[in-house]
């Protein structure tokens, strides 16, 4: 009777919730397998009810159920929670008495703070970048250590060559400076920079300068090492310079250097507004810290210039501050005229013979650089008074372009690109059909079309039915180098396009044909290279929809390699290289 009146007459389910809302219920409770009538009656009932589903479909029961308890519960519904906790490990606890709101008060420890050293055996080194010294026993040397990290010198972030944040050529020389403070000498005789100093993004870097035994003549090697800062202790130590320390007889700048009539008398000022944006352009991205560079002039082959540290930079704790030096030889970029579209590009340290620091804790320099040859300079300091600062009798330098590849830590490379030999079952024709875009573009790799579908492009290709592999060329070179990149990778992003927006392409790979972009040094190679980075990252976003296939210039595919590239491609991989007609 229930179900023949359940189905016969009127439900009268919106008066059954509007009865209710009258009597002054606002918690209704849905008990069945989803909440589809707590959704009908939230009309019925009022703004003001709670309409709670037990359960809900596809979701899990214990969790929905456990919600809706809760639900009802922070809405005045008493809960018997013994019996709900019965048989399970959880149990009532108090609420916090304290609101939800925190302010912390750590500590700010210093990053470079090593404690009382002298517990260790060490004597400290009064230097910034060093945190210890230590007189080695039964020899007349001695070894300073210390720790570099973007955490405890950020400023180091500022001075990026090649895209790596480097240690500058002018810290180096700077703790070399300190290890002749250290030994009695005060002249750097020469310091060769050997290896970059990379520093990485986490964690830090330790660096030993060593300071060898006086030789007759008093002279004492030095040198600079560093290791990644882990707990491998058995990790090799990298050589980043290396040189000599003496004690030579004092020298002043030379008479005609007179700093304190400034600007030089008969000095031609040059523009230097542009100076970190065309340095930026040659591979050297100077930051706040290392842009100190203020004005600068020229007279025949000396330039004059004016460079100052950053008010927020300390440094009168440093001989010399790297940054501050660093600047001084930015001054270099006037050597290439007094316009701004004739700057020199600058370069990096390579080489520095005789060097003395005069005074130390210098914020501000007068600079003289002379060129003494093609990449050679005389450096001269002052500060603004005109007293001496520093003095370098040469400087070499090098292009930023050579300093690629330098190691905090002298590890090789995890990883390196390798081709392994492809295991295609044997076959004389793909197995499968095979479409051929563009008409005659690939006329010159694929000779034997016998058996492929061809098509001038894709919306020709759409109105039939689409095979699983598409092969496409778009490396046709252009007189300019430069423009065929530019026109190929435009081609190639259209048809990327393209084929992800016509759903008649889902089930099929578009691959492209380039010609030999692991070749350097070729046009071909040149043009192919960005298109393949294109596809590349086309593939991280779709995958399965793109492929890659390199083939050496002037090489043809017969219909068994172009089989073996098919069925290698039908297996999940990428990118396919052919070479001397192996897959």
């Amino acid at each position: 009777d229930y179900w023949v009146t359940h189905v016969r007459e009127a439900v009268r389910f919106d008066d059954g919730i509007r009865a209710l809302a009258a009597q002054g219920v606002t918690r209704f409770v849905e008990l069945g397998p989803d909440g589809v009538l707590s959704g009908m009656a939230r009309e019925s009932a009022g703004d003001d009810a709670l309409l709670v589903p037990l359960l809900r479909k596809d979701r899990e029961e214990v969790t929905v159920a456990l919600t809706a308890l809760a639900e009802l519960y922070v809405r005045g519904v008493p809960a018997d929670w013994a019996a709900v906790l019965d048989g399970t490990d959880g149990r009532p606890v108090d609420l916090p008495t304290y609101a939800f709101q925190h302010e912390y008060f750590w500590p700010a420890g210093s990053a470079t703070g090593t404690g009382d050293i002298r517990l260790a055996g060490l004597g400290t080194a009064g230097h910034p970048l060093l945190g210890a010294a230590v007189e080695l026993a039964g020899a007349d040397g001695v070894v300073l250590t210390g720790r570099l990290s973007l955490q405890a010198q950020p400023w180091l972030a500022d001075h990026v060559v090649g895209g790596s944040v480097l240690v500058p050529g002018t810290a180096l020389l700077e703790l070399a400076i300190r290890a002749a403070d250290e030994v009695g000498c005060d002249t750097v005789e020469e310091l060769t920079l050997s290896a970059p100093l990379l520093l990485p993004a986490h964690g830090g870097t330790r660096i030993q300068v060593t300071v060898g035994e006086p030789d007759e003549s008093g002279r004492r090697s030095v040198a600079v090492h560093s290791r990644e800062d882990n707990d491998d202790e058995r990790g090799s130590w990298t050589l980043h310079a290396e040189g000599m320390l003496a004690d030579a007889a004092p020298t002043v700048p030379r008479p005609d250097f007179d700093a304190s009539v400034w600007p030089p008398k008969d000095a031609r000022p040059v523009d230097v507004t542009d100076c970190y944006e065309t340095l930026a352009e040659a591979g050297l991205r100077y930051g706040p810290v290392f842009q100190g560079l203020r004005a600068a002039w020229r007279r025949g082959d000396d330039v004059y210039a004016e460079v100052t540290l950053n008010d927020d930079v300390d440094g009168g704790t440093f001989g010399l501050h790297p940054a501050l030096f660093d600047a001084a030889l930015h001054a270099s970029y006037a050597f290439g005229g007094d316009e701004p579209h004739d700057a020199a590009p600058g370069g990096v340290p390579f080489s520095w013979e005789g060097v003395r620091l005069h005074a130390s804790g210098a914020s501000a320099l007068r600079v003289r650089l002379t060129r003494t040859g093609e990449d050679s300079l005389a450096v001269e300091l002052a500060d603004p008074a005109g007293a001496p600062v520093a003095s370098v009798e040469s400087l070499v330098v090098r292009s930023a372009s050579t300093v690629g590849g330098g190691t905090g830590s002298g590890t090789k490379p995890l990883y390196h690109v390798d081709w392994v030999p492809a295991r295609a079952a044997a076959g004389t024709r793909p197995a499968e059909p095979v479409a051929l875009l563009g008409g005659n573009a690939l006329a010159s790799v694929i000779t034997d079309t016998d058996g492929l579908i061809t098509a001038a492009d894709l919306d020709a290709l759409a109105e039939r039915e689409v095979p699983g592999t598409v092969l496409v060329t778009v490396t046709n070179l252009l007189p300019d180098v430069v423009e065929s990149a530019h026109h190929a990778v435009a081609q190639a992003l259209e048809l990327v396009r393209k084929w992800l927006a016509d759903e008649r392409f889902t089930a099929s790979r578009l691959v492209f044909v380039v010609g030999a972009s692991e070749t350097t040094g070729s046009a071909e190679g040149l043009t192919a290279a960005p298109v393949g980075g294109l596809v590349r990252s086309a593939q991280l976003e779709h995958p399965g929809r793109f492929g890659l296939l390199d083939v050496e210039p002037g090489s043809v595919l017969s219909a068994e390699l172009l089989a073996a590239v098919v069925r290698v491609l039908g297996e999940a991989e990428s990118e396919v290289v052919v070479r001397g007609g192996e897959v």
